[in-house]
């Protein structure tokens, strides 16, 4: 069993409990300052339960993103961080390296890669990898995360387009996107593709979801959570990695295009 999997802490073993109660509990030390470094496709879920959090702790919520690639090299030159959400294959090493408190470490969500296009233009048919392969070739200009900066989404479909045997007719039109949300490239119209994960894509108000890549070619992107082992009020950075475990947050994550890990 590798280190990740073994640093399970007895904090998460009543995750049925409510948000209030682990308010409740946090709020018993004073006001802390939490910075939160989060993969960019879980930053929706983050947002959505800072106010919440900071009205019930008083605790105040810092929130930066970047991609896994980019995070993991941030926190091993050592950036200070609270908590961190990453890929489990990201946090592992790191955990080794002593970056994260013992036993603070817990997978939270899992999300997939989909295809967008600007709100009001024809959704094309993705519903099968002969469909999905002849969309792409189709495309003027195909925005996604460049792979180059560590982004799970870019690096998997750069990936996919070789095993496509389209590599040569899509990056040639590939508008690459160092971070960030990928679908912004549809709404001020440098692509008329976007590829990206489901959670981001969701998260921009003028590109729709056409819908997730076919099942056969799909990738799905674990995301965990764990408590810099230098962090300035670990139980305050603990009660809000505990606040994405709850039930009312695991419903909301599925509003926002994440599954259960």
């Amino acid at each position: 069993m590798s280190t990740f999997c073994l640093q399970t802490s007895k904090f998460f073993a009543s995750v049925g409990c409510s948000f209030a109660a682990l308010a409740l509990a946090s709020s018993a030390s004073t006001a802390a300052e939490i910075k939160v470094l989060t993969a960019g496709a879980f930053k929706p879920v983050v947002l959505a339960v800072v106010p919440d959090f900071e009205k019930q702790t008083g605790h105040k919520v810092t929130v930066e993103n970047d991609t896994v690639g980019g995070l993991s090299k941030r926190i091993a030159s050592g950036e200070a961080f609270d908590l961190a959400v990453l890929s489990p294959a990201a946090l592992e090493p790191l955990v080794k390296n002593g970056k994260f408190a013992d036993g603070s470490t817990q997978r939270l969500a899992k999300v997939g890669v989909g295809v967008a296009v600007k709100r009001g233009a024809p959704l094309p048919d993705i519903s099968t990898v002969a469909a999905f392969r002849e969309a792409l070739v189709n495309a003027r200009a195909v925005a996604y995360i460049d792979p180059a900066a560590g982004g799970s989404s870019g690096i998997y479909f750069s990936q996919l387009l070789d095993k496509m045997g389209i590599a040569d007719r899509v990056k040639p039109k590939a508008v690459l996107v160092p971070g960030g949300l990928v679908a912004q490239k549809l709404v001020t119209g440098e692509a008329d593709l976007a590829v990206h994960q489901v959670s981001e894509i969701l998260a921009v108000p003028g590109a729709i979801l056409v819908g997730q890549i076919p099942a056969e070619v799909q990738n799905f992107t674990v995301y965990a959570g764990g408590v810099s082992a230098t962090a300035r009020d670990a139980s305050a950075a603990r009660a809000l990695l505990a606040a994405f475990l709850t039930p009312e947050t695991r419903a909301m994550m599925k509003q926002k295009g994440m599954d259960a890990p």
